[in-house]
């Protein structure tokens, strides 16, 4: 077994408007052995998140990597732990990228300062993948995002296992707004930035990431400070003056505790787009210049116009508050994404068909309040190791209920992602946080926001969450050949398109249930 210990490079994912910016690092795993790599126990600079990459996305990978962490707290070392490499490179363009490479899917394990790996194929035939390093990702500070608007970044796949990566820099356009705003440090006593006791009646009061956040009590968090959602304008867009919670929430904060749903209805469903493959721009609107979404569907971007759009201002009876239209969604400057990762604009389907569920595996004892860190490592994840032009899941969900934006391009949107290798032109993903195959179990909170979540976003194009749909692959999958037809349901785990594990057996087992719950939601169509 060959050994190397090689200087570990380091390269910031981006600007950090002061604060520490989100960093990949790279041990090459060298050696002469065709069928073994390892590395000794190495100090290397702080990490938080590992995986295996190597040079060709093509080649797929048949063979065990197990990893060892030291906690850069403690300085103890971790067990060994295994690395799952059932990824692929998306069946779309992207996909196509000279700089996609072939990696094993990352594993969150915390602030560590030291690694140990070996690796080691199966089978007479097969050998170690050519290039083969260790990824590390340090998450960084929250980092306040510069959008780009989608023009050229300097994220894919740069890092090098040299000490002076090549990185290439660039400038951002300009801010990427919040999809909230942070409550004035004046705010007056009647006023706090927690849950008010005397809010309006028409605002929910609980905490919980479908309706107004605010709550930090519940869930498993621990410690995870609020931010008070923003006013949602009437007919406006402009920048509140009013820090008072809306009816409308538009970000929650990590560590929430979901335990009510609203009971009144959404404002309207946009008209149903066509059903064929993805296009670079909506059809009836350009794609968005900002990647700062709005949680509030304004038009369906896909297909013919509709008719009517969904109306922002609340209808004209006086005897109910107008609900909600949409979950609560923490946005991308919410969780510190950079912006100047993302290459490109994002990509649109013309419908959404379908919903698959997720888990990012790793561990399953973070504090919710780790949620964001989490989140930005996959991001440089996806990006400065895989080559994808951004993160590859639409949302993100985590253990107290918090629901997260994912790939840019609008939450209310039908976004292209890179999630599902042959269904990612008609479907949209949702992954939570956390490994559900190695004994971890779902929570309610999480259930919930997964089921309000998917009956939400299928609600916008007409799906029912308790339908089949019939999908064509678009390409072999393990589970189904290239222009197969696929019949499957419209709330699906990622094993019912893709050859995987993944969700995990216990939040597998619970999608009936998820399908259930979503078809009561009060955000599913008609409810």
């Amino acid at each position: 077994m060959t050994a190397v210990a090689a200087s570990a490079g380091g390269e910031d994912a981006g600007p950090g408007d002061g604060a520490r910016s989100a960093k990949a690092h790279v041990l090459a795993l060298d050696g002469k052995d065709p069928k073994k790599r390892a590395l000794p126990r190495t100090g290397t600079q702080t990490f938080s998140l590992i995986g295996v990459s190597w040079e060709d996305s093509g080649d797929s990978f048949e063979g065990t990597a197990q990893i060892r962490t030291r906690a850069a707290t403690t300085g103890e070392w971790s067990g060994w732990r295994d690395l799952d490499f059932e990824v692929r490179a998306p069946e779309s363009a992207e996909g196509e990228e000279p700089d996609v490479r072939g990696a094993s899917e990352p594993l969150w394990v915390g602030a560590s300062d030291g690694v140990e790996a070996r690796v080691v194929a199966d089978g007479e035939e097969t050998a170690v993948p050519d290039a083969l390093r260790l990824d590390m990702i340090d998450p960084g500070e929250t980092v306040k995002g510069k959008g780009n608007g989608g023009a050229k970044g300097s994220g894919k796949g740069g890092a090098k296992p040299t000490a002076s990566p090549d990185a290439t820099q660039t400038t951002p356009a300009g801010p990427a707004p919040e999809t909230s705003d942070p409550a004035p440090t004046d705010a007056p006593t009647d006023a706090p930035t927690d849950a008010p006791t005397d809010a309006p009646t028409d605002a929910p009061t609980t905490g919980m990431p479908s309706t107004a956040p605010g709550d930090t009590s519940g869930g498993s968090g621990s410690g995870e400070a609020s931010q008070p959602p923003s006013e949602e304008p009437t007919g406006s867009t402009g920048t509140p003056e009013d820090p008072t919670p809306s009816t409308t929430p538009t970000e929650s904060a990590p560590g929430t505790d979901p335990t009510e749903a609203p009971t009144d209805e959404p404002t309207g469903t946009p008209t149903d787009g066509p059903t064929d493959g993805p296009s670079t721009e909506p059809p009836t609107s350009e794609a968005p210049t900002d990647p700062t979404p709005s949680t509030v569907p304004t038009e369906e971007p896909t297909g013919p116009t509709p008719t009517t759009e969904p109306s922002r201002t609340p209808g004209p009876s006086t005897t109910a508050p107008t609900a909600p239209t949409a979950p609560a969604i923490v946005s991308r400057a919410g969780w510190g994404a950079d912006e100047s990762l993302v290459q490109n604009p994002p990509s649109y389907l013309n419908k959404v068909d379908a919903v698959f569920v997720h888990h990012t595996a790793g561990t399953n004892d973070y504090a919710c309040a780790d949620s964001p860190a989490i989140i930005r490592a996959i991001l440089t994840y996806h990006v400065r190791t895989n080559g994808w032009n951004d993160i590859g899941y639409n949302f993100f969900v985590d253990k107290c209920g918090t629901v997260f934006e994912g790939r840019a391009g609008g939450v209310d949107r039908p976004v292209l992602g890179a999630h599902t290798y042959g269904f990612n032109s008609y479907s949209s993903g949702i992954s939570l946080l956390g490994d559900y195959e190695t004994g971890g179990t779902p929570t309610a909170a999480a259930k919930q926001a997964i089921a309000d979540l998917a009956a939400w976003k299928l609600g916008l194009h007409g799906v029912s969450p308790e339908a089949k749909v019939t999908l064509t692959a678009a390409a072999d999958t393990g589970v189904w050949t290239k222009g197969q037809a696929a019949t499957l349901n419209t709330i699906s785990g990622h094993r019912d398109g893709y050859a995987t594990l993944c969700p995990g057996a216990t939040l597998y087992s619970a999608l009936p249930g998820i399908r259930t719950t979503a078809g009561s939601s009060p955000y599913a169509t008609g409810n």
